[in-house]
């Protein structure tokens, strides 16, 4: 998977979840994108993203929704 269908795949897989409250859902799918940028913010020095991708991915194993913001970077990483 390209770095375009990636964004193409993660609007089409959070779109529907986030459509009634306009912001995306923190679920499973969002663990796994969040481990994916995690991997290319690493590789970019991108340390601001990499702390997103950590919350993200802290919130999800906690049981906690992870915040809106940190949601958004990791959905629109690779735009």
């Amino acid at each position: 998977m390209n770095a375009l269908s990636f964004g193409t795949a993660s609007r089409e897989r959070l779109g529907a979840a986030g459509a009634a409250s306009g912001e995306p859902k923190s679920d499973a799918s969002s663990m796994e994108m969040a481990w994916l940028v995690l991997e290319a913010a690493n590789d970019l020095g991108d340390q601001d993203a990499v702390e997103a991708c950590r919350r993200v991915i802290d919130a999800n194993l906690t049981g906690r929704l992870a915040p809106p913001s940190d949601l958004h970077l990791v959905v629109d990483y690779f735009r």
